[in-house]
């Protein structure tokens, strides 16, 4: 039992030593371009916390008008206030955005395009993660409906603003787990058979079929879209698991922090040069693989179509 002590506590003691590396080490890929945005127009979702309001903060202080869309508009109001206070940007506005509701989705676009000239950069940021089998308003599956559905709608509404605006970006937040998800056509709303765990993958593989056919539909319009897994993060994405939020706890030397979560989506959104990725997987900064069922051409374009006859949409 001594021995056994002795040797937990000096593990705790290596760690505790060794803590300004691993967190340096997991924190990733950094995005170093210079690029100001005075004058540029952002839409951020779910910016009110986590990974979309570090992204929001690096935005506005690089100079762009940033609009961060979200469901809770009081805490919206309370991020936005800390970053104009922190990047001394007073063009950092929150606007009501529900994406569990096509309605809401519709009203907010609506009144962004009357606001608005211009878009130069949309992230779909906002998700959520190991919900229990709920629908949205429309009767979509939570995590198909929120993570997947709802940022195609808007995305699809705000189209025309961010070709006009070209060159423009759409960031799309997915996740490594995308590789353990698959899309059952014969069952996307989770109807026959529901896993929490298993739902929110396959809705993070939507997300990088969805970036791989916008893409190929928007080939010469300036308008270019990439997908980004972000890390492992310490963010409010996990408030549903219990198991989740204790583990993040108790390996949080090997979690990224929210800055560091934003890193790859700053990438994405600001690096010289990505044009010719249009429509590729980033992690960490950088290129990097997707899981076959993510490359499976078919299944992107027939997500494509039952996406827009689930919304009600004619998107060509």
């Amino acid at each position: 039992m001594l021995v056994i002590l002795g040797l937990f506590t000096c593990f705790l003691s290596l760690l505790y030593t060794t803590a300004p590396f691993l967190r340096k080490y997991f924190a990733g890929g950094i995005c170093r371009t210079n690029v100001q945005l005075p004058g540029k127009v952002v839409v951020i979702t779910g910016a009110n916390t986590g990974i979309g309001k570090e992204t929001a903060r690096e935005l506005a202080r690089r100079g762009a008008r940033v609009y961060i869309a979200c469901r809770d508009v009081l805490k919206g109001e309370s991020a936005a206030s800390e970053i104009r206070a922190d990047t001394k940007n007073s063009q950092v506005l929150v606007r009501k955005l529900d994406l569990s509701d096509t309605k809401s989705i519709r009203a907010f676009a609506e009144g962004f395009l009357a606001e608005e000239k211009k878009l130069h950069i949309l992230i779909n940021n906002a998700g959520v993660m190991l919900c229990s089998f709920s629908k949205t308003a429309d009767g979509f599956e939570t995590h198909i409906g929120v993570n997947h559905l709802g940022h195609f709608l808007l995305t699809y509404l705000l189209l025309e603003q961010l070709k006009e605006s070209a060159p423009s970006r759409v960031v799309n937040l997915s996740s490594v787990v995308h590789h353990a998800g698959k899309i059952r056509f014969h069952d996307l709303q989770g109807e026959k058979y529901y896993c929490r765990a298993f739902a929110y993958f396959h809705s993070k593989l939507a997300n990088v079929l969805f970036t791989r056919e916008l893409a190929k539909r928007l080939q010469g319009t300036g308008v270019t879209t990439y997908a980004v897994h972000p890390g492992i993060v310490s963010s409010e994405l996990t408030r549903h698991s219990f198991l989740l939020c204790l583990l993040w706890r108790l390996f949080s030397l090997f979690v990224k922090s929210t800055r560091a979560g934003a890193q790859t989506s700053l990438h994405c959104a600001l690096a010289e040069g990505l044009e010719p990725l249009s429509g590729k997987y980033f992690s960490d900064c950088k290129r990097t693989w997707v899981s076959p069922r993510a490359r499976n051409k078919k299944t992107a374009e027939r997500l494509w179509n039952v996406s827009c006859e689930l919304l009600g949409i004619q998107w060509e």
